[in-house]
């Protein structure tokens, strides 16, 4: 029972209130004025990853959300903290991700006289986020606590922020009071959410109708549809009515890459032919060419299914149906069911699509089986896949981020089970690669890590091999080094002039890094590779100890291409 005679500050009440409202882990940086709320977190039951940088710990938060579907909790220090966090905050709101960021903040009475660490942190947080509060006294907390996480994941998900002035931290209330304000707080979580499902039975009925009269429909499905766990839903409908499905880079693995009816080896084809695209959890954005020809044909019609009203009326779809991926799904299903329909693998689309993938499947396959030394990008990557799904389930969760690194492993490396990939995403962001590898290894602990990054992205995040090492955390940090961005030096003669051209060009790294010597200063196992035995000796091993390790894959500079598959933008 709560005493009315014992005080708990502004720390505690926070404490109490995360671990009463459902958050169990929480990303960031320890110093003034947050330190102790993460000690009482911790005390509270909450887990901590204590990370070296902000702009990692945000990353994790943000991928936390989307592997959970709960938000991601970031801890920050004040201002510059703040601001650091802000790479992960806007990373979850452009992959529509549930997080929340929690800073401290300056004292309120000294706000405007240049206070230690003083920026106006609400107003700066506005433009990525989708909700922001300041906890003015202490009795705001828990309210304030209970309203980000609420708007986290209300509607389309994405990132909050709660600023924590330090005189807040420091006020106190007693342990009853404490109690009835936790108590009363509870209520936002139970806030009427409008469910729009209950008014589509006309759009349903239209959506099936489409899918039924098409001549060469395909299902395009996201990392949405995979945030909402519709993976059953695309199943019966793909297997239902036999109709080819092309997934987003992390839409992989809701259905199996190698499943029948994948399209992605015919990527072009699917959707340069299709007449009826239902596009699931997935904006019709770069990724997907913005839904226009000359990549789309120029009368394809697109059924859009998607939680928010503004994402269909911003695309213009031919049919749009607001709501969660897996409740339309479903109702899409029922539709069907009621008159069953079915392509069946003589369809002339069917075989069309089964063709070209059986023909650009067995080509890259003819290209995979040779081992070429110096490593080219294909070579390793074979072995790396071929290693992962012997694994077997629950399949290792990929972590990639680089320009050719990620590229060529969007089309090697197979997932065969639900949110097994995270790469650059939406934003096309690097920098994301250790902070994602320890945001899913606490997020599913039964389930080892392997990250594939080129140099260059590891470099952004590579001091995170200490937490790594520090928390024992099963991840395989694999680095595909040649030497730079893009592959070092690749300069025309003609670019190579001026006062300063003897100095490495602006793509350069180090000839021959030892990126596994960083991992064994903090006690970690390093290797360094350059052969197909001996990758495949450091991956039975590593993966085999399931503890923190850097594989240093020594790739030929010249292979692969600048900017990886978008030379055009650069």
């Amino acid at each position: 029972m709560a005493d009315s005679s014992v005080k708990i500050d502004g720390n505690t009440l926070a404490a109490k209130a995360l671990a009463r409202y459902g958050v169990t882990h929480m990303f960031g940086v320890v110093g003034i004025p947050v330190t102790s709320l993460a000690n009482r977190s911790v005390a509270n039951g909450v887990r901590f990853i204590a990370f070296h940088n902000e702009q990692s710990a945000g990353y994790a938060a943000s991928a936390f959300g989307y592997l959970t579907g709960r938000p991601g909790i970031l801890l920050t220090v004040s201002a510059p903290g703040c601001v650091h966090g802000l790479a992960g905050l806007s990373n979850a709101m452009a992959n529509t991700w549930p997080m929340v960021m929690i800073s401290g903040s300056s004292e309120q009475s000294y706000i405007g006289r240049g206070d230690f660490q003083e920026l106006d942190q609400v107003e700066a947080v506005k433009p990525f986020s989708k909700f922001s509060i300041k906890a003015k006294h202490i009795r705001d907390v828990p309210n304030a606590v209970a309203q980000v996480l609420y708007y986290a994941v209300d509607g389309r998900p994405g990132g909050c922020y709660l600023d924590m002035p330090t005189d807040v931290l420091h006020q106190t209330v007693s342990e009853e009071e404490a109690e009835t304000l936790l108590a009363d707080a509870q209520s936002v979580f139970k806030k009427d959410v409008v469910d729009v499902i209950q008014n589509l039975d006309k759009q349903i009925q239209d959506a099936v109708s489409l899918l039924r009269t098409a001549e060469r429909p395909l299902i395009v499905f996201g990392k949405g549809a995979a945030y909402a766990r519709a993976e059953d839903e695309i199943k019966r409908l793909a297997e239902s009515t036999g109709i080819p499905f092309l997934p987003t880079p992390m839409g992989k693995g809701l259905l199996p890459d190698n499943h029948e009816l994948a399209a992605s080896a015919a990527r072009s084809l699917a959707i340069g032919k299709c007449d009826v695209a239902l596009v699931v959890g997935a904006r019709l954005n770069w990724l997907l060419h913005f839904g226009e020809p000359p990549k789309w044909d120029k009368n394809v019609k697109f059924i859009l299914v998607d939680v928010s009203k503004e994402e269909i009326e911003l695309r213009k779809p031919h049919l749009g149906l607001v709501g969660d991926a897996k409740k339309v799904l479903n109702l899409i299903n029922k539709g069907i069911k009621d008159e069953p329909f079915c392509l069946g693998k003589t369809h002339p689309w069917v075989e069309a699509i089964t063709k070209k993938v059986k023909d650009n499947v067995l080509r890259m396959e003819a290209q995979l089986a040779k081992d070429v030394v110096p490593f080219n990008f294909l070579t390793p990557m074979r072995i790396i896949r071929d290693k992962i799904l012997a694994v077997g389930s629950p399949a290792p969760i990929v972590v990639s981020e680089g320009a050719n690194t990620m590229d060529v492993g969007r089309s090697v490396l197979v997932q065969t089970e639900p949110r097994t990939r995270l790469d650059a995403g939406t934003w096309g962001t690097m920098g994301v690669g250790l902070g994602y590898c320890i945001a899913a290894a606490t997020a599913s602990p039964d389930r080892l890590v392997v990250a594939v990054e080129g140099d260059s992205g590891f470099g952004f995040s590579a001091m995170e091999v200490e937490t790594l090492v520090r928390y024992q955390l099963p991840v395989v940090v694999i680095v595909f080094n040649n030497g730079g961005v893009y592959g070092g030096d690749r300069r025309n003669p003609e670019e190579i002039t001026g006062t300063y051209k003897d100095d490495p060009a602006p793509t350069s790294f180090v000839p021959g890094a030892a990126y596994h010597k960083l991992i064994e200063a903090f006690g970690g196992k390093g290797y360094l590779v350059g052969t197909p035995d001996e990758l495949k000796s450091a991956l039975d091993e590593s993966f085999s100890a399931r503890k923190p390790a850097v594989i240093n894959v020594t790739i030929d500079p010249f292979a692969g291409a600048e900017s990886g598959r978008m030379q055009h933008k650069n």
